[in-house]
């Protein structure tokens, strides 16, 4: 049974977490045991909770408590539920919540770059995309539009970021990623079967609509960091240097928007016709 407790203290230590701790202390609370972060609103909880993350505390907004929360409350057990009025949330976090309801949870081990690639298809790798929106952005769209798992550089923004869970919907829980050893290459995915194809403009892009591309069997997108895009060195790596063609003298997307397109023309629409043809 949960424990609710008003808040009467902002200073309470047990807030920290909620008011003044940053991504970074987050990140390395508790170690080695891996830190923490911070899930916001019953959707994304509940998929965190789906997932196997284990809460540490919620902090709710009072009418939510016998409202909407009442089930997530239920699955988290005997923790901390502190509770409030909005404003004094509102004073505490420096910000509105999103439906009145946080949730502070230990971080999940990461699998292995094999693990993640074991049963993939395609699937997605981010190099040095740093804004935490793009990367909440750009797992929505693998989620939905086709990719079996991603994988990103260390210098990738983390993908348990409070912005980045929340601008994913959650589906940072639903789809396989970890990070890359900064000593793993773009080239030894072969390794692992697949084939690489640069997101990039060069004279020897070819079209994502290329034929090739859907027969491969195992496909790695690789797209990077905003601004400058990928390294020279990936995507001389690359099997394919891919280009999604554009109109009005446009020459590249955001990366966000680019890895939507990408997605669902080398993993969601091959998977949608595989369907159709089984039907």
């Amino acid at each position: 049974m949960a424990n609710v407790m008003e808040i009467t203290d902002f200073q309470a230590p047990e807030l920290d977490i909620y008011a003044r701790k940053n991504e970074a202390q987050l990140l390395h609370l508790y170690e080695p045991d891996g830190g923490i972060f911070i899930a916001e609103s019953p959707k994304v909880i509940e998929r965190a909770l789906d997932a196997g993350c284990v809460p540490i505390s919620l902090l709710s907004e009072h009418k939510h408590v016998e409202g909407q929360a009442k089930d997530i409350i239920a699955r988290c057990g005997d923790i901390p539920v502190y509770t409030a009025e909005l404003d004094v949330l509102t004073q505490i976090t420096g910000f509105a919540l999103t439906r009145g309801l946080l949730c502070a949870m230990h971080r999940p081990k990461l699998p292995t770059v094999e693990e993640v690639c074991r049963d993939a298809g395609r699937i997605a790798v981010l190099e040095n995309v740093v804004n935490p929106t793009n990367i909440g952005a750009i797992f929505r769209s693998a989620a939905a539009l086709g990719m079996d798992a991603v994988l990103l550089t260390a210098a990738c923004s983390n993908p348990l970021y409070r912005r980045a869970i929340r601008v994913s919907m959650g589906t940072v829980f639903q789809i396989p990623w970890t990070f890359l050893d900064s000593s793993v290459e773009i080239s030894s995915l072969h390794e692992l079967g697949f084939q690489t194809a640069a997101m990039a403009l060069s004279g020897h892009s070819v079209s994502i609509e290329d034929e090739r591309l859907k027969r491969e069997r195992k496909l790695a997108v690789v797209l990077g960091t905003e601004g400058d895009g990928l390294a020279e060195k990936t995507i001389s790596d690359c099997d394919y240097t891919v280009r999604i063609p554009m109109f009005h003298g446009v020459d590249s997307l955001n990366v966000a928007a680019a890895s939507a397109v990408a997605f669902w023309e080398l993993g969601g629409r091959r998977n949608f016709e595989a369907v159709q043809e089984a039907l």
